[in-house]
């Protein structure tokens, strides 16, 4: 398949495909084709911190409908989420990775359960516990989990597991956060969020990421974090920021009552809490928070290389980017940036 006359970020080129893959990228000759007409086409996105959409949770595993609800919004692979839960649930959940039509799921994403009480956010306190070395290498298909480094045997865990580490909903300080990304850990979830914050005497996990240049995830919807604050974590981390949705059951659906982990949030005006007012996660696609990001300054091909190219970069993938030898994940633009359609594996998906 060649796509011809496409417009990426800011150049005209025209797009071979085959087997799934982009073979050629430029201002190579094509009579035959399918002509964009000066589109603007960008590359698929990847949520690495997602737990539900379309009506379903990723703990009820509706994986059919979440995928193909992904693919058709510009997401076009994703590290399922769970949210704190018992160890059951959790086994059962990633025992393997189903083959379903859609966006492509690369592993999970464990956001709990071994995070701080303190800052548990809409996790559940019942769950939560201290970081099992043994417990967490009998589980399979993990590609990221977050962890509290303050807690006991975290930092030893730390080192030894071989997929990525995330700090997050912690109550660490800087030094103990400095010894966690000098044990191996890479990232820091959703940034600002369930969290101590910056504070000018004691930097605590902000400071050592940006010490050390970690990754660091944000939700750029808007609600969650300041829109001067989203263009200040690009300011400061700028090619290792990383723009997750952190989306719920709920994004796709109309305002109502929905679940988390057990637990029942409402959704009223694309915001989710408890009853409480405990913010409960997103409600956005990965697509909207970039167009968010955008219109809080971060330029429009650095906000797409932050939920694309960088994801990809640092879990290793050769995805993310319009370019030869790069899996064939694209979507195609309207002239008011709204999604035209969605190329998946190579093919138009429908």
């Amino acid at each position: 398949m060649i796509l011809k006359n496409c417009n990426l970020f800011g150049k005209n080129v025209n797009i071979k495909i085959e087997n799934g893959k982009f073979t050629e990228v430029g201002d190579f000759s094509a009579t035959d084709g399918i002509d964009i007409g000066g589109n603007s086409v960008i590359p698929g996105l990847i949520d690495t911190h997602i737990h539900g959409c379309n009506g379903h949770d990723t703990l009820d595993m509706g994986f059919a409908p979440m995928c193909d609800f992904l693919a058709k919004n510009g997401t076009t692979a994703w590290f399922p989420t769970l949210v704190t839960t018992s160890f059951d649930n959790m086994k059962k959940v990633t025992e393997k990775i189903p083959d379903v039509k859609g966006a492509e799921i690369l592993g999970y994403h464990l956001e709990g359960p071994y995070i701080s009480k303190e800052y548990k956010g809409a996790h559940n306190e019942k769950y939560i516990k201290n970081p099992d070395i043994n417990e967490i290498k009998s589980l399979k298909n993990i590609r990221l989990m977050t962890i509290a480094p303050e807690l006991e045997n975290a930092i030893s865990v730390i080192s030894e597991c071989d997929f990525s580490i995330s700090l997050g909903h912690t109550a660490c300080d800087y030094e103990t956060a400095k010894k966690a990304f000098l044990s191996g850990a890479e990232s820091v979830t959703h940034t600002f969020n369930a969290m101590k914050p910056l504070h000018h005497r004691r930097p605590n996990l902000l400071g050592a990421a940006f010490e050390h240049q970690s990754y660091a995830e944000v939700i750029a919807d808007g609600f969650h974090v300041h829109p001067v604050n989203v263009l200040m974590l690009y300011k400061l981390f700028g090619d290792k920021l990383i723009l997750v949705s952190d989306a719920l059951e709920c994004t796709g659906f109309p305002d109502g009552k929905y679940m988390l982990g057990g637990k029942e949030f409402t959704m009223k005006n694309h915001t989710a809490t408890y009853e409480d007012g405990t913010i409960v996660g997103g409600t956005h696609t990965l697509f909207e928070c970039v167009k968010s990001a955008v219109s809080f300054g971060i330029p429009f091909k650095n906000a797409v290389k932050a939920a694309s190219e960088v994801p990809a970069k640092r879990f290793g993938l050769k995805k993310g980017k319009i370019e030869k030898d790069y899996d064939a994940d694209m979507i195609i633009l309207t002239k008011d940036m709204n999604i035209k359609d969605v190329i998946l594996k190579g093919e138009f998906y429908k």
